[in-house]
């Protein structure tokens, strides 16, 4: 066996029959490849419809999600781990890109960052611009769980995704797979997110939960300068807009001038960063809606790291 392709589902009947019928659709002519949907516990269909789709289905509502991605490892019998989420779809070509991988066994990861589907919303396309890759086809620090391969050797190796981080356990994962070979990014191994967040309401909800195990994280696998930025960032946001609210509020006139004018500077560099990310072709739409969205991104990930917080404000909007 090539390939086993792994999906983690809950609750997902909306989804799971889309994106097991792409995976029956491509052209992949060598078939040698397994569907495992590990199910965390569903109350609708999900179960039923993988299991009309011909997939091996496995019922786990104990696991989180690092549970469910290594029990599916467990049960896999393919060289190759392909991980994609029950709300993602593949490309009919998927497992041929990808395919191209499986004698080089210097490469221990590799896949891209799931695109966003016709149709998507201004949010959906623009944080799209943030997460792609630098380069189409290269090295890369990590990569999203929802459209990953790893040799499954390498993922033994490492001791598959850690269980004890509820987000940010991919990041975590290539990390640790980079002591086995390289983690690379190739943008012609597509899938596609149909449930990236489209608002920016459902944005910052999204980022509230995607943040709770950062500085878990980095107790796991160490301290990494290149990840210094994202954790230092979301903190001092949130703090320098907590500064200018209690300096305006005792009317400190010195410290309020300071404060908003680091504020101001701070804009300015979000701003760079947004025309960066558009590059080769930035307009000042585009660039106005990133900047909103690095705001919005950094007070998630900042109120995401106070314990408990982010809970409770979750639950507030969720309401």
């Amino acid at each position: 066996m090539q390939f086993s392709i792994i999906i983690p589902a809950k609750n997902e009947q909306a989804n799971i029959g889309r994106c097991l019928d792409s995976i029956l659709q491509m052209d992949w002519d060598n078939g040698q490849y397994e569907v495992i949907v590990v199910d965390n516990g569903s109350t609708d269909r999900t179960v039923a419809i993988a299991r009309g789709k011909g997939a091996q289905v496995y019922q786990k509502p104990e696991c989180n999600i690092s549970g469910l991605r290594n029990f599916g490892a467990s049960r896999a019998s393919g060289e190759i781990l392909a991980y994609i989420d029950a709300d993602c779809t593949v490309a009919r070509d998927w497992l041929r890109q990808a395919s191209a991988y499986m004698f080089r066994a210097e490469v221990a990861c590799f896949g891209s960052p799931p695109g966003v589907p016709e149709g998507a919303t201004w949010v959906q396309t623009a944080w799209f611009l943030v997460r792609r890759k630098r380069e189409p086809v290269g090295e890369t620090q990590w990569l999203e769980s929802m459209n990953m391969f790893v040799r499954r050797d390498a993922f033994r190796s490492c001791g598959g995704f850690d269980e004890t981080l509820f987000t940010c356990e991919d990041y975590d994962l290539s990390l640790r797979l980079k002591t086995s070979g390289l983690v690379v990014n190739d943008s012609r191994i597509v899938a596609t997110h149909h449930g990236e967040a489209a608002t920016v309401r459902h944005f910052f909800q999204k980022e509230l939960w995607r943040g709770k195990s950062n500085f878990a994280g980095l107790l796991q696998h160490g301290l990494v300068l290149s990840e210094i930025p994202s954790l230092a960032a979301p903190a001092l946001h949130c703090l320098l807009l907590l500064g200018i609210a209690a300096a305006l509020a005792l009317s400190l006139k010195r410290w309020s001038i300071c404060l908003l004018a680091s504020m101001v500077l701070w804009q300015c560099l979000l701003v760079m960063k947004s025309i960066q990310k558009q590059w080769p072709a930035p307009t000042p739409a585009r660039a106005l809606q990133l900047l909103w969205l690095f705001n919005v991104y950094l007070v998630a990930r900042g109120v995401a790291g106070l314990p408990n917080w982010h809970a409770r404000i979750g639950s507030r909007l969720s309401a």
